[in-house]
């Protein structure tokens, strides 16, 4: 594209590179710390792909700000991260941490396609989404190769199609209940998965972090966690059905900080807002009025959750500040910044 012509990036695609941009540098701290003590040879293998695409993205991504003049965003540097600190997870929780978070930002990805206008970053977010793709793939295959993928329930063919006759199936208070249907039943189970992920990681932090501010939010998030784990478990077990494993026992007693209370925060406070975009999701296709409800109820108290923890970053200097649009009100009164 000419340099001359070229179109400015609108602001979801420069919202797109800058969310990124803090979740790769995230991302990068994580694994080399991960890959400084882990044993696991197929593991190490994964997180050195992992490692390798998130520092490819980050130079691409900066290529993108300085082709518009925008300031590099500091994200997260070897300030945050301490690759000679003591373990802090077991190799089997790195592996699911890779899944989750690969499953995560093939979401973002895909998001990010469909609010790109400029073929540049429509075409990048393509090609990210397609390394992303592969890294799951893989990244399950050797979960299901070391027996550590708790798949999901299985549901028994039925003898013929079948339409819903009466309004009966939408509801759920009160009387006899329907079963579960399966996009229901995938909505739990994936949604417990990541809520099993979050208490290992708040479990985790609350060991080594050495503020006491985050130390206490790390702990309510856990119980948090724990209370929306329990709610999914009644759902499926009134149905029969099985739930997934738990990680926080791969968590070691390690009270030494790897990363920074910065990086743990946002890690903490990333979760919680992604978790809350799923509930939404299945609150979007949960036909049964109890459920849709338990999901609003759950999406609420995470949401109420994220807002202490922006607060907290807010007091502590944490929170870097995502793009803007210009203030024209201040500018009409001649308040320049």
């Amino acid at each position: 594209m000419n340099s001359k012509n070229k179109i400015p990036l609108c602001a979801p695609e420069m919202a797109a590179l800058w969310t990124q941009y803090m979740f790769d540098t995230m991302s990068i701290c994580f694994f080399r710390y991960a890959l400084n003590h882990m044993e696991d040879e197929e593991i190490s293998e994964l997180y050195e792909k992992a490692l390798m695409l998130s520092e490819k993205h980050i130079k691409e991504i900066k290529k993108f700000f300085k082709g518009e003049n925008y300031p590099i965003p500091k994200g997260f540097t070897e300030e945050d991260v301490d690759v000679n600190a003591p373990r802090l997870f077991q190799d089997p929780f790195y592996l699911n941490y890779l899944y989750i978070m690969s499953l995560q930002g093939l979401t973002g990805y895909s998001l990010s396609v469909s609010t790109s206008i400029r073929s540049d970053l429509r075409k990048y977010y393509m090609k990210v989404y397609t390394e992303t793709m592969n890294l799951f793939d893989q990244t399950i295959e050797i979960m299901l190769n070391k027996g550590l993928l708790s798949r999901p329930p299985i549901l028994t063919p039925p003898s013929s199609i079948d339409f819903v006759k009466d309004q009966s199936f939408l509801t759920g208070w009160l009387g006899e209940r329907r079963p579960l249907t399966a996009m229901e039943i995938g909505d739990i189970t994936f949604n417990m998965m990541k809520m099993h992920l979050h208490v290992g990681l708040k479990v985790g932090f609350s060991q080594v972090t050495k503020s006491d501010a985050l130390r206490k939010y790390s702990n309510r998030g856990a119980k948090i966690a724990n209370k929306h784990i329990n709610v999914f478990e009644e759902i499926l077990r009134e149905e029969k059905l099985s739930s997934p494993v738990a990680w926080q026992s791969f968590v070691t007693d390690s009270t030494t900080p790897p990363f920074s209370d910065k990086l743990m925060m946002y890690q903490i406070q990333l979760s919680s807002q992604i978790a809350i975009a799923f509930y939404g999701s299945a609150f979007s296709v949960n036909a049964r009025r109890d459920l849709a409800a338990k999901h609003m109820k759950l999406a609420g108290e995470l949401a109420l959750y994220a807002e202490d923890g922006s607060n907290l970053m807010i007091k502590e200097g944490w929170l870097e500040q995502p793009p803007l649009a210009v203030d024209r009100r201040q500018l009409s009164k001649g308040i320049k910044k």
